[in-house]
C-alpha cells in the first residue's frame, strides 16, 4: 500500500477548501461574538467517561478509543464538542447566571454520518447555559439560521421536534428501561410494524398515543392541531406543544419551509425539549442541528439549563458555488527598499504579493499570477501578464 494513502472517509483539504473553511468558521464565530459568546477551546482528547456522559449507544459506537500510556486509562478522541463545552461551564466557569459560549475545532468519528461525509469534521457551534425559558431556545434557533444566511446558504427547511412529548408517556405509564428503548429505536427508524408488536401489552391511552406519534409530522399548524385532539391532556404535553407554538410562529418567516416531527427522537438520551434540523436540497443530511439538554452539567456534578446548536463547516464549504481564484502578484527576489516598499504597500492594501524565488521553474498559471512588478524609468510598476 502506497503510504501517502488516506483512511477511508478521511481527506486532505486543499488551499480552495482551506481558505474558504478557514472564512467560513471566521465569519460565524464573528457573528457569534457579536451576539456575547466567549470563545472556548476544549482539547481533542480527554477520559473518555468524560465524553460519553450522554449514555447514547450512538455516542459510544461513533467515539475512538485508545489506551493513555501515561495513567493507563482509556481515553477517547472527542465526537462532538458539547458536552466538553458543558463541562467548562458547570466544573471551570461556575457562573451563576447565564453564560454564552461558542466553539470550532476538529472533530473525529469512527464512522461517517453519510456517505458523502467526511470522519474528520471541523463542527462550530454555541451553547446557552443558564436559562430554561423559550427565549433562549429562540435565541439559539434564530443565530444557527443567521449563521447559515450570513454564509450565503438559502432556501433552508427546519424540522422541529420535541422529546419531552415521547418522555411523559414512558413516564407516565413508568414503562422499563428495556421497553422504552425498544419503543425509541422503532420511533426513530419509523418502524411501525415492530412499534405495533411492541405496545400490544400497553394500556389502551399509552398504546394509541404511541402508534400516533409517527403520524404527527409535516405541516406545523396541522400536527399541532392533531396532536392536541389525539395525545393525552398531560401537563408536560401541553407545555411541549405550547411551546413548539411559540417558536414555529417566531422562526417561520425565517425559512423557505418548516415541518415537525413528534417521533424524531434523535439525541433522545441527551436531549430533554426541543430540537431542530436544517436541511438543504442540496444535501441529503441536515446542515445544522441542536437542541435542548437540561440535564447534561449533572455528570459534571453541576445541572443546568443549555441548549445550543452545532454545524459542519466542511458541509457547508461543499454546498456553496465555487469562488473565481484569487489572483495574485508575482515579484521579483531583489534587495531593493523600494520595491520592498511597495511590496508591503500593496500587502497592506489586500492584494496577495508573491515574491519569485532565486532559479524557481513554474508559470503564472500555477501560482494564479495575473501582474507582476517591473522597474520601469527608475519606479516599481505593476504589469498585466
Amino acid at each position: 500500500m502506497q503510504n501517502w494513502l488516506l483512511p477511508e472517509y478521511i481527506q486532505d483539504m486543499l488551499p480552495d477548501e482551506a481558505w474558504r473553511v478557514e472564512q467560513l468558521r471566521s465569519q460565524i464565530l464573528d457573528l457569534l461574538r457579536k451576539s456575547g459568546y466567549q470563545l472556548v477551546a476544549p482539547p481533542l482528547l480527554e477520559y473518555a467517561e468524560s465524553l460519553l456522559i450522554d449514555g447514547s449507544p450512538d455516542m459510544d459506537l461513533r467515539t475512538f478509543k485508545l489506551v493513555d500510556q501515561l495513567s493507563g486509562r482509556t481515553l477517547a478522541v472527542r465526537a462532538d464538542i458539547t458536552p466538553q463545552v458543558a463541562r467548562i461551564d458547570a466544573h471551570l466557569l461556575n457562573r451563576k447566571g447565564v453564560a454564552r459560549l461558542c466553539y470550532a475545532g476538529s472533530v473525529l468519528h469512527t464512522q461517517p454520518v453519510g456517505l458523502t461525509r467526511t470522519r474528520e469534521l471541523m463542527q462550530i457551534g454555541a451553547e446557552l447555559y443558564g436559562h430554561a425559558g423559550i427565549e433562549s431556545d429562540l435565541e439559539i434557533q434564530q443565530l444557527m439560521l443567521q449563521s447559515l444566511k450570513l454564509l450565503g446558504i438559502q432556501n433552508v427547511h427546519l424540522d422541529l421536534g420535541h422529546v419531552a412529548v415521547f418522555r411523559a408517556l414512558v413516564k407516565h405509564d413508568q414503562l422499563d428501561k428495556n421497553l422504552e428503548g425498544a419503543l425509541f429505536a422503532a420511533l426513530q427508524s419509523k418502524d411501525v410494524t415492530t412499534l405495533e408488536a411492541l405496545v400490544q401489552p400497553l394500556g389502551e391511552e399509552l398504546r394509541s398515543a404511541l402508534l400516533v406519534l409517527p403520524t404527527l409530522y409535516g405541516d406545523c399548524q396541522q400536527v399541532l392541531t392533531k396532536a392536541r385532539d389525539l395525545l393525552p391532556d398531560y401537563a408536560e404535553i401541553r407545555a411541549a406543544l405550547a411551546d413548539l407554538q411559540a417558536v414555529s410562529s417566531k422562526l417561520q418567516p425565517l425559512v423557505s419551509s418548516m415541518g415537525l416531527d413528534l417521533a424524531d427522537l434523535r439525541g433522545y438520551h441527551y436531549h430533554s425539549g426541543i430540537v431542530f434540523a436544517a436541511y438543504h436540497a442540496d444535501c441529503c443530511d441536515a446542515i445544522a442541528l441542536g437542541g435542548r439538554y437540561d440535564d447534561l452539567g449533572r455528570s459534571f456534578g453541576r445541572s443546568r439549563p443549555a441548549t445550543g446548536f452545532s454545524m459542519d463547516v466542511r458541509q457547508l464549504y461543499r454546498l456553496l458555488p465555487a469562488q473565481a481564484a484569487t489572483l495574485t502578484i508575482r515579484a521579483p527576489y531583489l534587495e531593493d527598499k523600494a520595491l520592498q516598499a511597495v511590496i508591503a504597500r500593496l500587502r497592506d492594501a489586500g492584494e496577495i504579493v508573491e515574491v519569485s524565488m532565486p532559479g524557481s521553474v513554474g508559470d503564472s498559471t500555477e501560482s494564479q499570477c495575473d501582474r507582476e512588478l517591473v522597474l520601469r524609468e527608475g519606479s516599481w510598476q505593476l504589469v498585466s501578464l
